[in-house]
């Protein structure tokens, strides 16, 4: 039971989390639940790993205590547990109703907390799996990381097909393959949806125009997912996400946010980090000065009530 309730309060939270509310609801009763069951526990992955010394004491979700979700998308290769190149902080706090998106450019350099050196951030989670990512971008950032979502992105078309697909406001002409994607709203499936999330190189904008393509197609599977024509298709939805979604929230956990923090999945505010870019040794990265890092810090600090 416990591991099932953490699962859907990752998934309301980060925008794929909203599907939890059918699970109250009862609309499909036994069938429903078995789906949800099955799919919760095939996602719940704990961690060893203690608490963040930057958390004075644990979370607690039925106080409604603002909490930090690290959403980390993998291109998972054979043999190779792959690199985060989506890396996300969600920071939710129930008391101004709000979550705030952040997207960290994979080329960040920053220290490599467990590995004694500076590099790439999304090369933490190379390195040393998830509780590295979590503690590298727990130092980035100076707030705690309380939970994470991991999500295999060759699947995630799969969980954007089988909320029907998704609705976004495309403010670039381009194309990707066979793929076009016109100015205007456009209606996407899973492959689009992912090339969409995806492509830089013809931006611009680069890294950061990616991210916010990113945070929208999250933005889109939550409203889709919270939908009326997504019920009927709940045993596709809650397979996708077994089949490619790993996070350390219980079932407990999830349901307790989806009773505490529903409203504030509604809220959605999305923050960028300014870098710039130069090369050391050849090597590309994304350098954030002293003064922006602070200014994401206070601004995630205010967000989950830190001193």
């Amino acid at each position: 039971m416990r591991s099932k309730k953490k699962k859907r309060k990752w998934l309301k939270i980060t925008g794929i989390a909203l599907l939890v509310v059918l699970v109250s609801a009862g609309i499909y009763g036994f069938t429903f639940y078995n789906s949800l069951t099955t799919a919760v526990e095939q996602m719940h992955e704990p961690l060893q790993r203690e608490q963040s010394e930057k958390r004075q004491k644990p979370v607690v979700l039925e106080q409604k205590d603002p909490f930090s979700v690290l959403m980390l998308g993998v291109d998972e290769r054979e043999g190779d547990r792959g690199r985060s190149d989506t890396i996300i902080v969600l920071a939710v706090n129930p008391n101004n109703n709000s979550v705030k998106m952040l997207s960290i450019p994979r080329d960040t350099r920053t220290e490599i907390i467990g590995k004694g050196k500076e590099d790439k951030i999304n090369h933490a989670y190379a390195f040393g799996g998830v509780p590295m990512a979590m503690d590298t971008v727990e130092n980035f950032l100076n707030i705690p990381i309380d939970y994470y979502m991991q999500i295999n992105m060759e699947g995630f078309k799969d969980i954007v097909d089988a909320v029907g697909g998704v609705t976004v406001q495309n403010d670039l002409d381009f194309s990707v393959e066979d793929f076009k994607y016109p100015i205007g709203e456009i209606k996407l499936n899973g492959d689009e949806a992912l090339n969409y999330a995806r492509m830089r190189y013809e931006d611009p904008r680069g890294d950061f125009g990616r991210q916010m393509r990113q945070r929208q197609i999250i933005k889109a599977v939550i409203n889709e997912g919270a939908s009326l024509s997504s019920l009927t298709n709940f045993s596709n939805i809650f397979s996708a996400l077994g089949n490619n979604v790993k996070t350390n929230l219980s079932f407990e956990q999830m349901v307790a946010i989806q009773k505490n923090y529903k409203n504030a999945g509604s809220n959605i505010q999305q923050m960028e980090i300014k870098s710039q870019g130069t090369k050391m040794d050849g090597i590309y990265y994304g350098i954030v000065s002293a003064e922006e890092q602070q200014r994401i810090q206070n601004e995630l600090k205010g967000q989950l009530e830190i001193n």
